[in-house]
Parts: structure tokens; C-alpha cells; sequence
């Protein structure tokens, strides 16, 4: 009994000295947990999709080898490789134009670089492209 009685005023003692100290840490400690909680509750509020980021499968012969013949017809086809899809236009072209617009280029101009391989119109000669209802574009024709 001696002993716990002797415990018991040395652990009164170290409250008494140390009684500021400890309550410091304890409130320093309270305060960490508290604003790390409130840093998760708000982060909550910000939380976004996921970004997902998605390639178009494209089958070349090595995987069509190993494919069956139904995950094969799944795979986008590969388109053939022509000038037009390169974006120059053929030796034939003296001027091109777009599907999405009524004016025509010289291959040459930096408007007839920007029209997408695909919407490509190839005209012979001027005359051509006037009878098909295309305009001279003025900054690349003059």
C-alpha cells in the first residue's frame, strides 16, 4: 500500500509542475486533429470524376493474327494511307477546297493545309471549282 501511495503524490507532483506543458501539447494535439478532419470533410466537397482517358483500338496484322473472328470485327478498320489523308494534295490538284465551305485553295495555302483530309475536294482548274460552286479564296488566290 506504501507504494501506490507513493506513486500517487509523485505523479501529483509532475502534474503540478508540468500541469501548463501538458495542456499545451494536449491543445496543439487537439487542434492538428481537428483541422485535419476539417481538411477531409471540405476535400470531400471538391472530389471529382475520375479522368478517363479512352484510345480508340486499331487493329494492325499482328493482332488481327491473333484475334478470333469476333473480337477482330470489333476493331475499327484502318484506313488505306492516300495523299489526301497525309493532307497533301494530289499531283492532279491545281486548287482544293473543303466539303464544309465554298472556297477554294491553291494546295500551297496555309487555309487548304488546314482543311481535314477527309472533307479534301480536288478541283482540275479554276473552272472547275466555279462550276461546282466554289469561290477563289482572296488570300490565296489573287
Amino acid at each position: 500500500m506504501a507504494e501506490i501511495g507513493e506513486i500517487k503524490s509523485k505523479v501529483k507532483n509532475f502534474w503540478q509542475k508540468h500541469e501548463g506543458q501538458i495542456m499545451l501539447i494536449i491543445g496543439l494535439i487537439l487542434v492538428a486533429v481537428i483541422a485535419f478532419e476539417a481538411g477531409i470533410l471540405k476535400g470531400k466537397n471538391f472530389a471529382q470524376k475520375p479522368l478517363i482517358i479512352e484510345r480508340p483500338a486499331i487493329a494492325t496484322e499482328a493482332q488481327n493474327a491473333q484475334n478470333t473472328p469476333s473480337q477482330a470485327s470489333n476493331l475499327a478498320p484502318e484506313a488505306p494511307k492516300t495523299a489526301e489523308s497525309n493532307n497533301i494534295a494530289p499531283q492532279s490538284c491545281a486548287f482544293v477546297g473543303s466539303k464544309n465551305s465554298n472556297k477554294y485553295h491553291l494546295p500551297t495555302c496555309q487555309w487548304a493545309k488546314r482543311i481535314k483530309p477527309e472533307n479534301i475536294v480536288c478541283f482540275k482548274s479554276a473552272e472547275d471549282a466555279i462550276a461546282k460552286g466554289y469561290q477563289p479564296d482572296k488570300g490565296c488566290i489573287k
